[in-house]
């Protein structure tokens, strides 16, 4: 008789549980013992922030800023965020086997680039992954560069000149279902996308945003991407984020309002457009029904952290949805961050409901 037939049942249901569970494999919270946050940092051996998650070839690469300490004065434009270089951080899909990968790109590495590798997004495709990266070229622009690579960890190489037609920060990349690629990015004050209003870069513009506080807010930008995932197919477009009355958000609005940070992901048939408020700390989310938008605000997607800055990504992993942040637990310094995660869930109504994760009271904004 087969040797499978002479296993007791107990047996076969915890095997057949185990299988299960490999099938569906995702990463436990790293619950902190501190009451005052929800989660531990995922690494503690440098500081990183601003964490792109993907899934790659059965693992989770988070693809996030290396924070350093400069000396730099903190000012409102992000002088004292002067990162040199990006480490991928990898694990499996159980969290377990956790990896810090050495340097994959340098910024002494990008023959344009000068200073300010802020933060970065990726995407794979045909066997080649593409790392995206906004850097300040040597007349103090930001623009975005591209560096490819036949290993999601990298060492990736980085092409000689920026995305023609592109500025500002903060990229990151969505492949949708009919395998098309979309760039979102932007950010105002340290970001400069205030100062791309007219459609040229204006050296002399504000530091903030356009100064008229019942005027519509400076939104983010987007485009799709040529098949070859390094250009633009067409002519870069400002999105919409409108309030449920279908009226501009204004600048005043600054609870709710776009500061940095873009992010789709999607569930069905809704895009769910997340991004960071800035100097009011929250992460707010809207929605649409196509990648172009417009998109409907709908609410709070992340309260504020420790920490000025608020930036994040989100990925399924199994069958649970992950929300990657950022803090300041380990250096209480907003410009030297740590890296955490959090499960989410969306309401059957696809609401999501405010994910809070600091419960201190010493902000450090």
């Amino acid at each position: 008789m087969n040797n499978f037939f002479k296993i007791p049942c107990k047996e076969l249901l915890l095997l057949a549980c185990l299988a299960s569970l490999k099938i569906i494999a995702q990463p436990s919270e790293l619950i902190n013992p501190n009451t005052d946050f929800k989660n531990s940092p995922l690494i503690s051996e440098i500081f990183t922030a601003d964490p792109s998650a993907h899934l790659f070839e059965g693992r989770v690469y988070i693809y996030a800023s290396h924070d350093i300490e400069t000396g730099s004065i903190e000012d409102d434009t992000g002088n004292h965020f002067n990162m040199k270089d990006y480490h991928v951080i990898s694990m499996n899909k159980d969290g377990s086997d956790l990896k810090i990968h050495p340097v994959g790109l340098s910024v002494e590495d990008v023959k344009w680039a000068k200073s300010r590798f802020w933060a970065p997004d990726a995407a794979h495709k045909d066997g080649t992954y593409y790392l995206y990266f906004p850097a300040k070229d040597k007349d103090e622009i930001f623009r975005i560069g591209v560096a490819t690579s036949k290993n999601p960890a990298g060492p990736f190489k980085a092409r000689p000149k920026p995305m023609n037609g592109s500025y500002s920060i903060d990229p990151s990349t969505f492949i949708d279902d009919d395998g098309s690629a979309y760039m979102y990015f932007g950010g105002i004050w340290g970001g400069q996308l205030q100062q791309w209003e007219s459609g040229e870069f204006d050296p002399k513009g504000s530091l903030t945003d356009l100064g008229v506080a019942n005027n519509p807010a400076i939104m983010p930008r987007m485009a799709k991407l040529k098949n070859n995932m390094l250009e633009f197919d067409e002519e870069v477009k400002e999105i919409q984020i409108l309030k449920k009355s279908g009226e501009p958000i204004l600048t005043k609005e600054l609870e709710i309002r776009f500061f940095e940070a873009p992010w789709i992901h999607k569930i069905k048939d809704v895009y769910y457009l997340s991004y960071s408020t800035g100097d009011t700390h929250n992460l707010a989310y809207a929605t649409g029904d196509n990648p172009y938008g417009p998109f409907t605000y709908q609410g709070i997607l992340g309260e504020p952290v420790q920490g000025w800055t608020n930036h994040h990504s989100t990925i399924k992993i199994g069958e649970q949805w992950y929300l990657f942040y950022h803090d300041t637990e380990i250096s209480g310094k907003t410009h030297l961050r740590n890296v955490k995660f959090t499960r989410f869930d969306h309401n059957p109504d696809g609401s999501i409901s405010p994910i809070k994760t600091y419960f201190g009271s010493d902000w450090k904004f």
